[in-house]
């Protein structure tokens, strides 16, 4: 079975996968946004302060919360995005407002009842910072909360300091275009699936695009990184979210995300999310595993104490990832051709996942990976000036 397997992947990537990216390997020469105090504590001095942050908010080990304390800077809220303050919570688990028990300050859910900060949560608020460690990918849910504190502060007139940070994606481009039909929390923007930004240059796309509502502009500082290229290699020092935890799922994501919006369990409920695939009908797979209920994590994963064959992906390393600089389907076809009742495969949140109805009716007419690609490429090809005018860092070198 691995081994039709690994014919079936090399079969559909053989003819288009590009050879490996120039330029800088990740070295300890990379400062993030946060780490650049100078420039941004001045701007904090006598001022009230709300922070849109989670657990991965640290600086030099530090939360960046506590290390503004410590420093007398006047923080008077946090804001939390989807899994929380701290980043225990499941994905798509509504977090309530609550205090936190550390610094006794009130936290506002962004991902709660509501996902836009109201004007009330503002007015005693002169400045926001926003940092927070995000993946470079559409669906990744941290750049539409950016989007709403955004609008909040563009409506309110309140300065936003965004704390920039590397995209561990960030050296390609690649995925299905949103189609604004298709419009959702997972998906705000039309861009495609792995856009290849950091947040920084994402909130200046927002902002010089019109996208806010009413196409206001925001108010914006971006505290860029130093020494990182998009052909940086950045290994993720925390965990950006429960699920991803580690650069292994965090560069599969983009690929395994597809899944979520079909009955094919990516591994929730085990050590291995986001690595892993498969169903319980899958019974001519090798690869076993049993999701388990897993509190901070999945606390009710598909597929819960029932035993699922599938494929393992834990091989596959960096090397494997920054040579193609693609998204993979081939995983996503074989699992849909392996799958005994195809009409079952997909669920209603596939086509709000992919951004628009192309991918699926591709996948069920039977269409090549290469196919599939060649029909996005144009899409792509007009997002890459847009992408251009809102670069901070030095872009990937293109393909040879």
């Amino acid at each position: 079975m691995k081994a039709l397997i690994i014919l079936f992947v090399f079969a559909t990537l053989s003819s288009c996968a590009p050879k490996h990216p120039k330029g800088n390997e990740q070295g300890t020469s990379i400062k993030l946004g946060c780490e650049l105090t100078s420039q941004y504590l001045p701007l904090l001095n006598e001022k009230r302060v709300g922070i849109v942050a989670n657990h991965s908010t640290v600086i030099n080990q530090t939360h960046l919360v506590d290390s503004l304390l410590k420093l007398g800077i006047n923080v008077v809220k946090i804001f939390s995005p989807e899994h929380g303050f701290r980043g225990q919570d499941d994905a798509g688990e509504l977090v309530t407002n609550h205090t936190d028990s550390l610094t006794g300050l009130p936290i506002v859910s962004l991902y709660g009842a509501n996902k836009k900060p109201s004007h009330a949560d503002f007015k005693d608020i002169d400045i926001v910072i926003f940092d927070m460690q995000d993946v470079g990918v559409r669906i990744y849910t941290y750049i539409s909360t950016m989007h709403y504190v955004m609008e909040t502060c563009a409506e309110t007139r309140t300065p936003l300091i965004v704390l920039d940070r590397p995209n561990p994606n960030g050296f390609y481009v690649d995925g299905p275009m949103l189609d604004t039909n298709y419009r959702s929390f997972v998906g705000m923007h039309p861009v495609p699936l792995v856009h290849g930004m950091t947040i920084g240059e994402f909130a200046q796309m927002i902002n010089g695009e019109g996208w806010l509502s009413g196409a206001l502009s925001c108010q914006l500082k971006v505290i860029a990184c130093k020494n990182y290229t998009h052909d940086s290699t950045y290994v993720l020092p925390t965990r950006p979210s429960p699920n991803l935890p580690n650069q292994t799922a965090v560069y599969l994501y983009p690929s395994l995300g597809f899944f979520e919006g079909t009955v094919i369990s990516v591994g929730r409920g085990t050590d291995y999310p986001f690595q892993i695939y498969g169903h319980p009908s899958l019974t001519a797979m090798e690869y076993k595993f049993t999701p388990v209920s897993t509190p901070g994590a999945s606390k009710m994963p598909p597929y819960q104490d029932q035993l699922c064959y599938g494929v393992d992906l834990r091989d596959y390393n960096a090397n494997y990832f920054t040579e193609l600089r693609q998204i993979n389907l081939s995983w996503l076809m074989y699992a849909y051709q392996s799958f005994p009742s195809k009409s079952k495969f997909f669920n209603s949140y596939f086509n709000t996942l992919a951004g628009s109805k192309q991918l699926r009716t591709s996948l069920e007419n039977g269409d090549s990976e290469q196919k599939i690609k060649e029909a996005w490429q144009t899409d792509i090809d007009e997002f890459m000036p847009i992408r251009k005018k809102y670069l901070i860092y030095p872009d990937f070198q293109p393909f040879e």
